[in-house]
């Protein structure tokens, strides 16, 4: 099993499902664990602390160490008041897993934008706050891991899910730009694309299918990418004893030039352009004027 001794880990979203599962498997490990769970249904309406309580009874119940925390990751200063609490009681924060979450699952024809801005605030910013929490700390003690929850939903869409999806999406954004920002003082992150039956997919999948996906097959994924030897920038898709990797890539494409007649080659040339072959992962946003001046500068000079 991959070492967690010694490590502080904050759990957001753990009083159940796969949180409870992270937090349970991170302790058995050998880290202490900071359970954080507002308590509140799958919609994110109500709270309560019991959740959390439970899964600290349940890993001080076979030896480890863990604390309850019910702040809501909408609200900075509570999030920041769980941070303060973990580096009182325990020095240091090494791992966080940005796990909470809700649904508000309805056409976009049909949405409410309440409830896309909720589940955006919730899944996004509720990231962003513990990233910021913690961040200070992990610069300070030059090491840290923090892994986003994305989703497939995000990463390729799904019927019905446009405010989870978009959020979903821009922790991948957030990552990408977090992974460059911290690699100097060894600050890691990466993205978990879990699928996995727990409260939010009850009601989304057949019953044979859930029974596949257990929340327990998707643990493998995070505790890598919350490991010492954890790789930076990565995007991982697990369930069903499954894990893939997922790539935001782009292709070599045509130079169209910038006349008025450019749109029409670029029309007559979209498939080209769409062509996969050879493509690329930029190492950062960079990359893409880095290619697209390279080649307007070879073709320019060839005229």
């Amino acid at each position: 099993m991959i070492d967690f001794k010694g490590r502080v880990a904050i759990v957001t979203g753990a009083g159940g499902g796969l949180g409870r599962q992270h937090a349970l498997a991170l302790a058995k490990r050998g880290a202490k664990v900071v359970v954080n769970d507002l308590g509140g249904a799958r919609d994110g309406s109500g709270g309560s602390a019991s959740a959390a309580q439970q899964v600290v009874d349940e890993i001080r119940a076979a030896g480890g160490e863990a604390m309850a925390n019910a702040a809501s990751v909408t609200d900075f200063d509570a999030v920041q008041a769980m941070v303060q609490q973990t580096m009182d009681t325990w020095g240091r924060v090494d791992i966080l897993v940005n796990n909470a979450g809700i649904l508000r699952d309805k056409t976009f024809a049909k949405m409410e934008l309440a409830d896309f801005r909720l589940v955006l605030d919730v899944h996004l910013m509720g990231a962003v706050h513990c990233c910021k929490a913690v961040w200070p700390h992990m610069t300070a003690q030059k090491y840290g891991r923090i892994v986003m929850t994305t989703s497939s939903s995000g990463l390729y869409g799904n019927f019905g899910q446009s405010n989870y999806g978009a959020a979903k999406l821009a922790l991948v954004g957030l990552m990408q730009t977090l992974s460059l920002e911290g690699a100097k003082n060894d600050i890691r992150v990466n993205c978990l694309a879990p699928t996995a039956a727990t409260r939010m997919t009850e009601d989304l999948m057949p019953a044979e299918v859930l029974r596949a996906l257990q929340p327990e097959a998707v643990v493998p994924a995070m505790l890598v990418l919350a490991g010492a030897d954890a790789p930076t920038r990565t995007t991982l898709c697990a369930g069903a004893g499954s894990v893939e990797a997922a790539h935001i890539t782009m292709t070599q494409g045509v130079w169209i030039g910038i006349d008025e007649s450019a749109d029409v080659r670029l029309q007559q040339h979209l498939a080209e352009v769409l062509d996969r072959t050879n493509e690329m992962v930029p190492g950062s946003g960079s990359a893409q004027g880095t290619h697209e001046v390279g080649r307007a500068m070879a073709m320019l000079g060839q005229g």
